[in-house]
């Protein structure tokens, strides 16, 4: 069981990686001046790969967990409210992932409306998401 967890930590911090870094790119990507086509291509790129490489951490960070959760039985069972909670953090952790998607398509497309200010905001939210699912863990407060 220890090697699985050892693991899963690894593929949720590699995640976590990403989803910290690829918001940035877009940070990048909105104050590119129009008349700069070749850093703006460069940065797309840059953000199709990492999020290629984020979708395969990203899975095996969930299934690693579910093999820990349905397999070891961890966070199951009466007092595991916290489970439920570190579910929910997990679920909007997968949300963000899939919103950076989107917003990725939306800078290919050239329809992006918002500004390097609200990408710096957007790059925020996994540090949040982060900290919860951390003191859920190790906390365990209800």
């Amino acid at each position: 069981m220890l090697w699985i967890k050892a693991f899963h930590i690894l593929f949720v911090a590699s995640w976590f990686a990403g989803l910290f870094y690829l918001p940035r790119i877009f940070v990048n990507l909105a104050q590119v001046p129009a008349d700069s086509p070749a850093e703006r291509a460069r940065l797309l790129l840059m953000a199709h790969k990492l999020l290629r490489f984020m979708g395969p951490l990203a899975l095996l960070a969930l299934l690693l967990g579910l093999w820990l959760w349905w397999g070891y039985g961890i966070g199951r069972g009466p007092g595991n409210g916290w489970m439920h909670a570190k579910f929910l953090v997990v679920f909007l952790v997968i949300g963000y992932h899939h919103a950076c998607a989107r917003l990725l398509k939306k800078f290919v497309a050239g329809t992006n409306a918002h500004s390097h200010v609200w990408f710096r905001w957007f790059n925020e939210a996994p540090v949040l998401l982060m900290l919860a699912a951390v003191v859920l863990v190790v906390v365990k407060p209800f």
